[in-house]
Parts: structure tokens; C-alpha cells; sequence
């Protein structure tokens, strides 16, 4: 069985924390979390141990998805040699330095 996405733990996350917040039991709140996401009843109950010791919903990060490019051989290696230097992925600065570059062509045109 695949391993759960980030977006997926968060939901099941603010699903435990909801259920806590109506007042449900620990058992009523392990059952209906293991119905509602097709759970076991001992990973239900470890999200409803996470969501007790949050104060509010979590944030759902958005799905990620592969995406090929093809750049330079000299800017792929100075974008690795940075992302090795900076201790962020490949994946995290050309997602943010692609929405930088969006953000300001949107605001010009």
C-alpha cells in the first residue's frame, strides 16, 4: 500500500482534530476516523494522539506532481551546487523561484 501524501495526513489530521473539537469520545472519534478514511483503528488513533496536541486545523499543502524540464547543462549544475549549498531541494527553489517569476508577470501584463 502507497504511503500517504502530505495533503492526505493533514486532512486526516484536521478530521481528528474536528472530531476531538465536537466533543466525540476517543473510541466514537477512532471509529469514525477509520471509517471515513478506510483507517485502522491503531492509525486512527494515532492521528487522534497528533491532534491533541494541536491548537488548530492544520494547513493542507497542495498535491505535488513530477514535472520534466529540460535547462542547460551549466544552469543545472549551478542549480544543484545552490541547492546543495543552501540545504533546500531542487524542487523547492525552482518552485519558488517560478512563482516569483508569475507573480511579476501578472503585475506587468
Amino acid at each position: 500500500m502507497p504511503r500517504s501524501s502530505n495533503s492526505e495526513r493533514a486532512e486526516r489530521l484536521n478530521a481528528a482534530f474536528d472530531f476531538l473539537a465536537r466533543g466525540l469520545s476517543l473510541n466514537e472519534a477512532a471509529e469514525a476516523l477509520a471509517e471515513q478514511f478506510d483507517l485502522s483503528r491503531r492509525q486512527a488513533y494515532r492521528y487522534l494522539q497528533r491532534a491533541q496536541r494541536i491548537k488548530r486545523p492544520v494547513a493542507v499543502p497542495e498535491p505535488i506532481i513530477p514535472l520534466t524540464i529540460k535547462i542547460p547543462a551549466d544552469v543545472a549544475a549551478t542549480l544543484r551546487a545552490h541547492a546543495q549549498a543552501s540545504g533546500r531541494s531542487i524542487g523547492h527553489i525552482v518552485t519558488r523561484a517560478v512563482s516569483i517569476y508569475l507573480a511579476r508577470a501578472r503585475r506587468h501584463g
